[in-house]
């Protein structure tokens, strides 16, 4: 299979003939070079890649006739949604990218107090989307064929107002931390990931998540930056209990 995978927000199915998005084509014929007759993969997020052959290339029209199918079976057994804090500049591009890699399920920003950066609703929705996009490249490398959830930024109070504890194992990241991840229970299917952002979370979020269900966790003797945090967390589920 190549390695040339490019998302589509169309409805695939086989036989269809597909236009790609402009940066899509852009890529594909001028960073890749692809021509008439080359083949690539679509998916949409149905879990599903789709092959196909560029048929006409044009300057603003590239299109592929879709003549396979196969089911993508790479997503992780568990079913991680990472609750991370606003951080700010590349930071949270770099979490969101390689969590995604790392097979998560849910992405929520969430504004919490040290969150350096603030978002009036119009920067959320654009920051949103370009969070969504930068979801959507790393399932393009990665080869998941399901485009993990990215949601609206909310604070940690209104989230946890309206997510009330079920049967996920939570979990947050605290240097006080008395609890190494190992000592939770094993084999969770479903876990909730708090991280805080620069600076971490405040005392009062602490005892607001930790009097929602939500267990404080250390990695180890080291603090962590927000990003690192994260991935660490994530990578170390997805070997004790995931498919590392």
């Amino acid at each position: 299979m190549s390695n040339f995978r490019f998302y589509s927000a169309e409805n695939l199915h086989l036989g269809a003939t597909v236009k790609l998005s402009d940066n899509a084509a852009s890529h594909a014929t001028r960073a890749l070079r692809l021509n008439l007759g080359d083949t690539l993969h679509l998916f949409n997020g149905d879990g599903v890649d789709y092959a196909g052959e560029l048929i006409s290339v044009k300057k603003n029209e590239v299109l592929v006739k879709l003549s396979t199918s196969q089911v993508i079976e790479n997503e992780s057994p568990l079913n991680i949604t990472l609750l991370q804090g606003i951080s700010s500049g590349d930071r949270m591009d770099y979490t969101i990218q390689k969590a995604v890699e790392l097979g998560v399920a849910v992405i929520q920003p969430i504004a919490t107090e040290r969150s350096v950066v603030k978002l009036t609703a119009e920067r959320a929705q654009k920051r949103l989307e370009h969070w969504q996009n930068v979801a959507i490249s790393a399932c393009e490398q990665c080869g998941r064929a399901t485009v993990p959830a990215l949601l609206a930024p909310v604070s940690l109070s209104v989230w946890l107002a309206s997510n009330q504890q079920n049967n996920a194992m939570r979990v947050l990241l605290n240097p006080l931390g008395a609890k190494r991840l190992s000592a939770l229970s094993a084999a969770p299917q479903h876990i909730q990931l708090l991280i805080g952002a620069e600076g971490g979370l405040t005392s009062a979020e602490i005892a607001l998540a930790i009097h929602h269900g939500f267990q404080s966790v250390i990695l180890g003797p080291r603090i962590l930056r927000t990003e690192t945090a994260a991935l660490t967390a994530i990578s170390a589920m997805q070997t004790l209990w995931g498919d590392f």
